[in-house]
């Protein structure tokens, strides 16, 4: 499954209510850490779709869900599952440590 782009609007369905394990990337387009870590979370997106869902939260564009999951520092990822925060991680992780975040 390709990454979700998660919006205020789409937020509720593609993550409080999914039933699931969904990883948040919370990035910016200016931010070069972002950008070193976007294939690897894609990389993760394809290779465990029928584990994980993927979503990517642009802190711009979607500056209420940045302040409602307190992001002070980009990128930060955040494992959600059945709708509850389990993990959170700030900075350029390698794949092995997300998918130790994932339990995958």
């Amino acid at each position: 499954m390709p990454e979700i782009n998660i919006t205020k609007e789409n937020f509720d369905d593609e993550v409080r209510n999914y039933k699931g394990l969904v990883l948040l990337d919370f990035w910016a387009s200016w931010c070069g850490p972002c950008m070193m870590l976007s294939p690897i979370i894609s990389g993760i997106g394809e290779k465990y779709s029928d584990k994980v869902k993927v979503g990517k939260v642009n802190v711009d564009e979607q500056p209420e869900l940045a302040m409602a999951f307190r992001v002070e520092s980009i990128p930060l990822l955040v494992v959600v599952k059945d709708g509850v925060i389990q993990k959170t991680s700030v900075g350029v992780i390698p794949e092995s440590e997300i998918l130790k975040m994932l339990n995958l």
